[in-house]
């Protein structure tokens, strides 16, 4: 083992498909890679679904926003984060996966700490809040150049338990995020330098600046970590030029329908789920439940990818799709009832389902595109199979994300529940078709 894979920053050779390489230093230093980058992607959700919280108590807070526009600051993250994923997509192949994973970490302290300002004064105008919502996307995006340094550290047959556990994890922000700023809001953590208290219409104090800085010295830890923790591979290097060539790969778009079906869902619906709890049944405190949609769902996701690994992606894909259109309909049938209790559960079978196909579709990609390079041959043909699948997993991540945006904004148009929920399963519908035909049938191209 040479020393630059004992301990250099920069790793020149990269081997991970080799058993011999791979056992003898290759893997404690993709492990070591992949739990230095799952804390900083979990803070990266965090601060990118923050508004999903804050909104919920603006109003406690003296902020006097009517619904549109409580709804632009939730859905506003989603949007950037969403646009941003798509330049996050090949940067990690330009810069290196341990300096683009902190510097994208370390610009999550602008918002972080703009946010905690800003909410100190009642006046603050919307189009401020606007601007930092839109910076929150830096979180967001964040996921597209995580899981593609990722997916270069790891051998074909570990790249669906290691994303998972990367993306899965990481999801898990979602929820922390959700349990956790609740809590901080009502304590003074940070004495002077936090600010003063707010005094609610029921005459309680809270702290609401704290769900901006209550991130800032964990961001700062995660970014010292990966600075110097994490590797930069050499073998990974590739110009926007040869990432491009994605865009003419028709796998890739059928690829990015499929995982909007699932990362969209998880996100758009983590996003609407407080929201959603509010409106529908109004006695019930969404501040207080909504945090569990998003922890199964994330938690799910690295079990969806190791079931990939073993039973086949597409499998578990296809079947996942008909649980998910299932839920869609029962959840629709209890809020018709008005039953709390049978809505929220059928919810968290959907929010596990999400996970499950988070995992296994982006199982099916290094599989796919490995397949379709080693048809085509060549003599770098296993180097061009993982820049393009890495390339793959970060643009359908972006192409996914918009999710977070629409499917709260349908919830919100004239479309309203049922109309957002029928249309829901028709597309999943369609993602099941997709999904036998190019991937699961007997005779598909791509079987994976």
């Amino acid at each position: 083992m040479n020393n630059e894979l004992k301990g250099g920053r920069r790793i020149d050779d990269w081997r991970p498909e080799d058993e011999k390489f791979w056992a003898n230093g290759g893997k404690q230093t993709a492990t070591r890679n992949l739990w230095i980058s799952i804390p900083n992607l979990l803070l990266a959700f965090s601060v990118w679904v923050l508004w999903s919280v804050v909104v919920v108590r603006m109003p406690d807070a003296g902020f006097h926003f009517n619904k549109a526009q409580l709804s632009w600051l939730t859905a506003l993250p989603a949007l950037s984060g969403a646009t941003l994923r798509i330049f996050y997509s090949f940067l990690v192949p330009i810069f290196g996966g341990r300096k683009f994973t902190t510097l994208a970490t370390l610009s999550l302290l602008i918002p972080t700490i703009w946010m905690g300002f800003a909410l100190q004064d009642p006046n603050t105008p919307f189009a401020t809040f606007a601007i930092i919502a839109l910076l929150c996307g830096f979180g967001g995006a964040n996921f597209a150049s995580s899981m593609s340094n990722i997916s270069f550290f790891y051998p074909k047959s570990q790249q669906g338990t290691a994303m998972g556990l990367n993306a899965g994890l990481g999801n898990l922000g979602v929820s922390v995020m959700q349990f956790l700023v609740p809590a901080v809001i009502g304590v003074g953590i940070f004495g002077a330098l936090g600010g003063d208290a707010q005094t609610t219409a029921k005459g309680t104090t809270m702290y609401l600046q704290n769900a901006g800085f209550v991130w800032v010295p964990l961001i700062i830890i995660a970014a010292l970590a990966a600075w110097f923790g994490m590797n930069d591979l050499s073998s990974a290097k590739a110009s926007f030029k040869d990432q491009s060539v994605i865009f003419g790969r028709q796998q890739n778009w059928i690829m990015c329908i499929l995982y909007l079906a699932t990362f969209g869902s998880f996100i758009g619906f983590s996003a609407a789920f407080p929201m959603l709890i509010k409106q529908s049944f109004p006695d019930v405190n969404p501040l207080k439940v909504a945090f569990l949609g998003p922890l199964v769902g994330a938690l799910f996701r690295p079990f969806g990818g190791w079931l990939a690994d073993k039973l086949g992606g597409a499998k578990v894909t296809l079947i996942n799709y008909g649980v998910m259109a299932l839920a869609v309909m029962a959840v629709m049938y209890f809020l018709k009832a008005g039953n709390f209790a049978g809505y929220f559960a059928c919810f968290m079978v959907l929010f596990i389902t999400t996970g499950i196909g988070n995992g296994s579709t982006f199982r099916m990609i290094p599989v796919i595109f490995r397949t379709f390079h080693e048809r085509l041959g060549g003599a770098d043909w296993q180097l061009n199979a993982r820049k393009e699948s890495a390339a793959v997993v970060g643009f359908t991540s972006a192409f996914a994300a918009y999710g977070g945006f629409f499917i709260p904004k349908m919830f919100g148009s004239g479309l309203g529940a049922n109309g957002t929920f029928i249309t829901l399963i028709v597309f999943y519908v369609i993602c099941m078709v997709l999904t036998w035909w190019y991937y699961s049938r007997k005779g598909a191209e791509f079987p994976s």
